[in-house]
């Protein structure tokens, strides 16, 4: 039977502040595979902070870029060793990236919208979509369920980046079935 490693790419999904890039990173330290941030290959593309795309083209444009860095990303050659994707909060919000996305194997990271807030809050300049906690808490519902269709589901509030990343190291090394599992 071949396992889950033989797709050689992890697609981490969740809201800002789940710490998509911290567990990344982990996983892929752990498993020897290279790791990559959506957002920095976008802000790379544009030559700017996503806060400034935001500011100077609109959140639409941002998205445009988004889905054809992820679009590109997918393309290229398969590497010799798998690769490990933190994905921007809003990739699995757009119909066009889940398109991309399908059958493809992800993991979100579940925090809760009060810690996430607290994380998130005074890092208002780089998130441009943190303007209020009102605004905040009903994004997080909007994406939610977009979040939720992912592979495998962790909670992962109350847990390292390390803890999460020998998590989903292990989920990897066996077979499970194919529908969404959820792990405490």
């Amino acid at each position: 039977m071949k396992s889950k490693r033989s797709r050689r790419a992890v697609f981490l999904v969740g809201f800002m502040g789940a710490g998509k890039n911290h567990v990344g990173r982990a996983l892929a330290r752990q498993l020897g595979w290279g790791f990559v941030d959506l957002d920095r290959r976008v802000q790379a593309r544009q030559g700017r902070s996503i806060g400034r795309v935001f500011r100077e083209s609109g959140e639409a444009a941002f998205r445009k870029a988004e889905t054809a860095e992820l679009k590109a990303l997918l393309q290229e050659p398969r590497r010799s060793r798998g690769t490990v994707v933190a994905l921007g909060g809003g990739v699995p919000a757009v119909a066009a990236n889940r398109r991309l996305l399908r059958g493809a194997l992800t993991v979100f990271l579940e925090v809760p919208v009060g810690r996430l807030w607290e994380r998130c809050r005074a890092d208002r300049r780089r998130r441009p979509l943190v303007t209020s906690e009102a605004s905040f808490r009903r994004l997080y519902r909007a994406r939610r369920g977009h979040y939720r269709a992912a592979t495998l589901r962790l909670a992962a509030g109350d847990h390292s980046p390390q803890e999460l990343a020998a998590r989903i190291a292990q989920w990897l090394e066996h077979e499970p079935g194919t529908g969404p599992q959820e792990k405490p």
